[in-house]
């Protein structure tokens, strides 16, 4: 008992010398670990008798546990002192102005979203979220597609493989399925934009597998294509920054919208430079329509007391659009060098009172 009443004495009084958790750790290693003192006083208990094993083994396990308690207090009153030393001599001074060349870039596809939102949010629209991951019934067949639709083939959609009931989820293919999601839980009206991430089997110069898009949707009991042809054409003339933009609207079918359109706006091409609100050129940029009765009926609402418009676009094109980019495959390989071109100040933050690009 005195070798162990010894091992204490002398193993505390190092604990309690230790200035830092380095020194701290070498106590525990010495003590406790594997070859410590402790560790090899537990191999002599085999070879003693029965009751003189079971006193000594009882004695070592009270000094592991005393000496692992010291060792634990010790850690965090040194975890302590090292905090309290970092705040006392780490100091940021937020009254200094920010550096004129920041070192971080905003990313184009960051930048052109925080400009959508900026713009409908003036419109009076709340932003909508919703996952990635989706069931075939948000992202299928409450939007009316047919059972037959092209849409829900491999060739298109990421399926996950089938559950054990045969159903399947996949990774949404669009940002309607938050549509569905909102109509389902809200009252109308109901006035939403949706950016978020989409996923489709494509990639080229102008497709990725994982992309983009924002979608717009409004319900109330007096909503008509009027409402939905001003509303895009207010939002082509903030987005572009111009005075004015030449819109026309072709009919198209999309399963979810019935009128459907598709929204083309002027252009003329000066060299590289695509120049928008001028010329006599037409080039499509999104599609619209008015909400299907189906798909009102498929969320709980009556078509005789609701209708509404919905419209969506992809954000990385609108980017590729307005800033001049020429690849889409650049946006996601990660190049330090293509985002210190095309990023974007941090501190130049998207409002309509300035402008919402610099």
């Amino acid at each position: 008992m005195s070798d162990i009443d010894a091992i204490e004495r002398d193993t505390l009084a190092k604990v309690a010398a230790a200035s830092d958790i380095a020194a701290l750790e070498e106590v525990r290693v010495a003590a406790l670990g594997k070859k410590g003192v402790v560790s090899e006083r537990m191999k002599t208990l085999g070879a003693m008798a029965p009751e003189e094993r079971k006193a000594a083994g009882a004695a070592l396990n009270v000094l592991k546990d005393r000496i692992a308690a010291a060792i634990d207090a010790k850690k965090q009153k040194l975890e302590d002192a090292a905090l309290d030393e970092r705040l006392r001599t780490e100091k940021v001074d937020v009254t200094l102005p920010a550096p004129s060349s920041p070192r971080g870039r905003i990313h184009p596809v960051t930048q052109v979203t925080e400009e959508i939102v900026a713009i409908f949010s003036a419109m009076g629209f709340d932003v909508a979220e919703g996952p990635d991951i989706e069931d075939d019934f948000h992202n299928f067949t409450a939007l009316n597609f047919p059972a037959d639709h092209p849409a829900r083939e491999m060739h298109d959609t990421f399926f996950f493989p089938p559950k054990q009931d045969g159903s399947r989820m996949l990774l949404r293919t669009h940002t309607s399925p938050v549509q569905i999601r909102t109509m389902m839980t809200r009252k109308p009206p109901i006035r939403i934009i949706i950016p978020g991430r989409t996923f489709r089997c494509d990639s080229d110069q102008t497709h990725t597998p994982m992309f983009h898009q924002v979608e717009g949707l409004v319900i109330d009991r007096e909503t008509h294509m009027g409402h939905l042809k001003g509303t895009l054409e207010a939002f082509c003339k903030a987005f572009f920054e111009v005075d004015a933009v030449k819109t026309r609207f072709r009919p198209h079918y999309f399963p979810f919208t019935e009128p459907s359109a598709e929204m083309d706006i002027g252009y003329e091409r000066a060299g590289n430079e695509i120049r928008i609100g001028q010329g006599a050129k037409w080039m499509e940029i999104l599609g619209s329509g008015m909400v299907h009765p189906n798909v009102l009926r498929n969320c709980g609402l009556d078509p005789d007391e609701y209708q509404g418009f919905a419209f969506g676009m992809g954000i990385d094109r609108l980017a590729m659009l307005k800033y001049g980019i020429p690849d889409l495959r650049d946006f996601f390989a990660a190049d330090a060098r293509w985002l210190e071109h095309y990023g974007f100040d941090p501190a130049d933050q998207p409002n309509l009172s300035t402008a919402l690009s610099h």
